[in-house]
């Protein structure tokens, strides 16, 4: 896409709608009226430009309805641009953590939104010309569009698996504290299974509007996966509901269940399990979260140790 197309689509760059450590985005609009999303590179450290070519040539060859649209880019030595689709209704964060939202989502829109990010994520794993792992699934890199159809972005660090490999090691570890899955945060080793962890901490964070990272800081250095794990073997995890869905005075509908909280509960637990090879693939998350009569495993401990008896059972 030429320079000159971009610069008068977004009025040299005057409208900016949101900015990182690396790049500034600014909505725009072309001749035929579509709205676009420029994010322009202002850092050209070593990495951004890794996760522009990342993003062109991954992008690229991916199509599904849960995964965000690249519309064309531009690069020169100075200047690197990449245009996508514009998702008016911003990222998932702004709606569930409770810190910064303003609309509270109902809880059957969650759940429609937690499907989609799966079948997202299972697209990317095993139905695309290419196996994918994004190695950086948070809220904020879900969008959502007009219908609030979640939309995956930012693949700036995500890897391919050629072949028959099931994984494969990265030395300069990037990611989201809190989100990570520990065996890429320790060792550097990808797989699809480190998604599954990241998607395990979003739906626990969908559940109960809480920011996993936000929570680590505000508690003494506590992990917010672990947390939810000690009230799990308590008997006490539905104290991580969002109370929005449970308090007294909540004008929330009513859509809310405490079954199927624990439901959803269950199935985060089950993709933050210590050991990679413990966790379910996408494919049966999406069976588990679509159907209420799919059987859900006991999960394990998110962590290495003795798993503590349960007081009773919540599945």
């Amino acid at each position: 896409m030429e320079f000159d197309v971009i610069a008068q689509a977004t009025n040299n760059f005057s409208d900016e709608i949101g900015s990182g450590g690396f790049a500034k985005v600014y909505k725009g609009r072309l001749r035929d009226g579509q709205d676009i999303a420029v994010k322009r590179l202002y850092n050209l450290t070593d990495h951004a430009i890794e996760g522009f070519w990342n993003e062109v040539h991954l992008i690229a060859v991916l199509q599904h309805t849960n995964l965000v649209r690249l519309i064309g880019y531009f690069h020169d030595p100075e200047t690197m641009i990449l245009v996508y689709e514009y998702l008016p209704k911003s990222s998932l964060n702004t709606y569930i953590y409770r810190t910064i939202r303003s609309t509270v989502l109902d809880w059957n829109k969650r759940m429609d939104i937690a499907k989609g990010i799966a079948r997202g994520l299972l697209y990317l794993h095993q139905d695309s010309r290419v196996r994918i792992i994004h190695l950086d699934l948070k809220l904020s890199n879900i969008l959502l569009c007009d219908q609030m159809i979640p939309k995956v972005s930012d693949f700036g660090t995500a890897m391919c698996l050629d072949g028959e490999d099931t994984q494969v090691v990265r030395r300069n570890v990037t990611g989201t504290y809190g989100h990570m899955a520990p065996e890429y945060a320790v060792a550097g080793v990808c797989s699809v299974k480190a998604d599954v962890y990241s998607f395990g901490v979003l739906l626990l964070e969908m559940v109960s509007g809480i920011n996993a990272r936000e929570f680590y800081w505000q508690n003494d250095h506590q992990n917010f996966v672990h947390f939810t794990w000690n009230l799990w073997i308590q008997n006490k995890v539905l104290e991580i509901v969002d109370p929005c869905f449970t308090s007294s005075s909540s004008s929330s509908p009513s859509s809310y269940q405490e079954e199927e909280a624990l439901r959803c509960i269950q199935i985060g637990l089950l993709c933050v399990q210590a050991h990679a090879e413990d966790r379910p693939p996408m494919a049966s998350i999406v069976l588990m979260l679509g159907s209420q009569n799919e059987t859900i495993s006991l999960p394990k401990p998110p962590y290495d140790a003795d798993p503590l008896p349960r007081q009773d059972s919540q599945d």
